[in-house]
């Protein structure tokens, strides 16, 4: 009776135990994460002109659409396929996932089977009749070290790495987008610069049609020798233009190649316009043909702004500095439980015999062990207060790399809105001074042939000209390459059109 009492009044010791384990086995010291207030306006400058009223957002809209030309689009094709560092951003994300799995089999014991034999001789048991040799053989399943993880230090290293693999995934799409804004503009840099290859060449026959027409007027004594030199100098200036134009397009094609991750078709090369020289005209009194300008580049799509608070918080990079941030906050519970005592289970189950035979059979008899250990940590030189106060470091330091990506965040979108807003007026600007240059050229050329005007008019008309219609040029990629880095500033570039997925 006295024994069955004492065990009866155990029991309520036991449940105890058993309820104390199952609420420490729910125990975290992971610091509760709220996301930082983002440190920006919440509106755009009013320099970056009017929002516009539709709700597409440039995340949404998949880069097939707001890329228009066809030969660009296959170019960013190709360079999603073979882009080398597109490939690095993929392997990334594997090798995180990896990470991650294998923090998350740390929760789970890990069960191993083993099978061992031994012979030894002399046998201590010989002289009671046993053999002279001693055999001995076990087969089982084991637990080795498995750690119950009461406070959380397991569960809080896999939430980390959890995150930091959902950031390498981020860090992918943000990959992903600059490489599209990259072979876009790249592309548009060489459209430009075989278009200014081809303006140097259309101005250099215009120009050597005017030497030749200078050096005629001084062998019959109607200009001056320095009208003929100055001739020359616009001749050799022209010439210089276009072998630096001829080494910055094949830069561009080098570059694009590198891009793109394979030599670039012919076909996708933006050929240099095949242009006759200008030839003299019939009468010394006639008129020298305009030099064309450049072509016109190809447009986007147009984009919305959108509100900050809306478009901010989806570009890649920032949902990847937030889920680095979350990773750090999880490290403060891993170093929170190094404080507090680390039971591990080591247990063992299986069969013995001395006769190989015999194992599986009568001759043969269970075997098992059970070994829980508890680690507590009483005296490390301050170890475990280091880890914490690292981790804490390292959460602020996370938290300001949020706030500052979305701080240069917004000042990419602001400054591609005030692009937006400003370069259509100044390229409207140029072309009509380009207009009235050309004019200008005309009528100078014309009067320099009557006798009118004299060879420093008609230099400097032809100086004026060639300068405007580089400008307007370069104003064209500004304003197109503008647009580009506007939808790569709002996040835009990593979205597959609902085609493409299919």
């Amino acid at each position: 009776m006295s024994h069955a009492r004492h065990r009866l009044s155990r029991a309520p010791l036991v449940l105890a135990g058993l309820v104390a384990v199952g609420l420490l086995a729910g125990c975290s010291l992971v610091p509760p994460y709220e996301r930082p207030a983002a440190p920006i306006a919440s509106h755009w400058p009013d320099t970056a002109g009017a929002p516009g009223a539709d709700t597409t957002t440039a995340a949404d809209l998949p880069w097939q659409q707001f890329v228009r030309d066809d030969q660009l689009r296959e170019l960013i094709g190709l360079a999603l396929t073979s882009n080398r560092d597109l490939r690095v951003a993929v392997q990334n994300i594997e090798q995180a996932r990896a990470q991650f799995q294998i923090r998350r089999a740390d929760q789970f014991p890990s069960v191993g089977a083993s099978a061992s034999g031994t012979r030894s001789a002399p046998n201590p048991y010989q002289a009671l009749g046993g053999p002279s040799v001693s055999s001995s053989y076990s087969v089982g399943l084991g637990v080795s070290a498995w750690e119950l993880d009461f406070f959380g230090r397991v569960a809080a290293l896999k939430d980390a790495a959890l995150a930091s693999y959902l950031a390498t995934e981020e860090a992918r799409k943000s990959s992903q987008i600059s490489l599209i804004a990259n072979v876009a503009s790249t592309w548009l840099q060489l459209k430009t610069d075989t278009e200014l290859l081809a303006l140097a060449e259309r101005t250099l026959g215009t120009r050597e049609q005017s030497l030749a027409l200078t050096r005629l007027r001084f062998e019959h004594g109607a200009a001056s020798a320095l009208d003929l030199r100055q001739a020359e100098t616009l001749i050799a200036n022209a010439r210089a233009t276009r072998a630096q134009q001829q080494r910055l397009r094949a830069q561009d094609i080098h570059l694009l190649t590198l891009l793109v991750g394979q030599p670039l078709p012919e076909r996708l090369i933006p050929a240099v316009p095949a242009l006759p020289t200008p030839q003299s005209p019939s009468e010394p009194t006639q008129a020298s043909a305009t030099v064309a300008p450049a072509a016109e580049l190809p447009a986007f799509a147009d984009v919305p702004a959108g509100l900050p608070s809306d478009v901010l918080l989806r570009r890649p990079d920032i949902r990847a500095a937030e889920q680095q941030l979350i990773a750090a906050n999880a490290q403060i519970g891993a170093a929170r439980a190094n404080f507090f005592p680390r039971i591990t289970l080591t247990g063992s189950l299986g069969r013995v015999s001395s006769d190989l035979d015999g194992l599986f059979g009568s001759g043969g008899s269970r075997a098992w062990s059970f070994g829980p250990a508890i680690t507590l940590p009483i005296f490390d030189a301050g170890r475990n207060q280091a880890g914490l106060d690292s981790a804490l470091a390292g959460r602020d330091i996370a938290v300001a790399q949020y706030e500052k990506a979305i701080q240069t965040a917004f000042r990419e979108v602001a400054d591609a809105l005030a692009g937006r807003a400003t370069l259509a007026e100044q390229l409207a600007a140029l072309q009509a001074q380009a207009e009235a240059e050309r004019a200008r050229f005309q009528l100078t050329d014309l009067r320099y042939r009557n006798g009118v005007a004299s060879s420093l008019d008609l230099l400097d008309a032809q100086r004026s000209l060639f300068a405007i219609e580089q400008a307007l040029a370069q104003a064209r990629l500004a304003q197109r390459a503008n647009e580009v880095q506007l939808y790569k500033a709002l996040g835009g570039g990593w979205s597959e059109s609902p085609a493409a997925g299919a």
